[in-house]
């Protein structure tokens, strides 16, 4: 299907001065509309993170054994890219060197994917002991990861897109206070993204619906301003202006905040839900829609008779 490609190269060709932003987007968002709303993944796979792009292309990371799935957002086929040898690969970002920076869960670790080739171009140990290394988000000039088990981000710092040889620990302070339970009570720091402004980061407290600022300088953490509201089982966040975008699995949610600038302060203006979500992880978008992968449930066994997909539905 080549409608989305001859769209760009006409808009890329044109005049700048022919139409408006608004003109220009309608004949992508006319061809995105036309792309199927549910992608099946292979049998088995657990999906767990997600990322989009460069172009319409979605990267689904499998909790099961850390492979990643490539698949085509206008047809809805796929294929892995990289297989995994018995790890994970939850929370993922591409960048625009085409790069897919990859979570690692229990592993303790993190990698760089080639995302045309699915070489992997780097790995970093990240943790020992208990440790799940759960999501990632990419700055100007770092990549973040958070873990469940331990009060730490750990940063790849991305100087002039370079990467590191090794992370940076930055220990988390102040209002976030990591609980510990068995199961689902025992995973704090999820979802990660940035502020609005792009000075600080925000994360969601998975067993507690808290939201927090951080200081990516300090560590230091503020309980961010929900006015009574919480996100309880929140994971995957995804930010759009000053629209933050926060999965709540369990319940089959997206909770729609609306953030001030500084990401200190926000309201719940809204909670969408889908027939289709299955226990939705992580999320991420592609013109006007968003992509949520179903995990179904949390399993720590194989599940090889299992079917899973990956839903789109409009961005509220």
């Amino acid at each position: 299907m080549l409608v989305l490609p001859l769209v760009l190269a006409a808009l890329t060709s044109a005049p700048a001065q022919a139409s408006s932003p608004t003109q220009a987007a309608a004949p992508v968002q006319a061809a995105v509309d036309r792309f199927p709303t549910t992608i099946p993944l292979p049998d088995g796979f657990q999906p767990e993170g997600i990322a989009t792009g460069p172009g319409p292309f979605a990267y689904v990371g499998s909790m099961a054994d850390g492979s990643v799935y490539r698949a085509d957002l206008r047809t809805g086929r796929g294929a892995i890219i990289s297989r995994g040898t018995g790890g994970q690969a939850l929370g993922m970002k591409t960048d625009a060197h085409g790069r897919l920076f990859v979570a690692g869960g229990t592993g303790g670790d993190a990698r760089v994917v080639d995302v045309r080739t699915g070489r992997v171009l780097a790995s970093y140990r990240l943790a020992t002991g208990p440790t799940f290394v759960n999501d990632v988000i990419l700055t100007r000039d770092a990549a973040w990861f958070t873990d469940s088990f331990a009060p730490v981000l750990y940063k790849l710092p991305l100087h002039g897109g370079e990467l590191p040889a090794e992370a940076v620990r930055i220990p988390l302070t102040g209002d976030l206070v990591y609980r510990t339970g068995p199961d689902g009570a025992a995973f704090n720091a999820n979802g990660i993204t940035p502020t609005p402004d792009g000075r600080g980061l925000i994360v969601v407290q998975s067993n507690t619906g808290g939201l927090f600022h951080v200081d990516p300088a300090t560590g230091t953490t503020r309980r961010v301003d929900l006015h009574g509201e919480s996100l309880p089982d929140g994971d995957g966040l995804l930010l759009h202006g000053r629209t933050l975008y926060a999965v709540q699995n369990r319940f089959d949610t997206v909770a729609v905040v609306r953030l001030n600038a500084a990401g200190t302060e926000g309201r719940v203006i809204r909670r969408v839900t889908d027939s289709r979500f299955d226990l939705p992880t992580t999320v991420a978008e592609f013109g006007s829609r968003l992509y949520l992968p179903n995990i179904r449930f949390f399993s720590t066994e194989p599940t090889p008779h299992l079917s899973y997909n990956a839903v789109a539905i409009p961005r509220p």
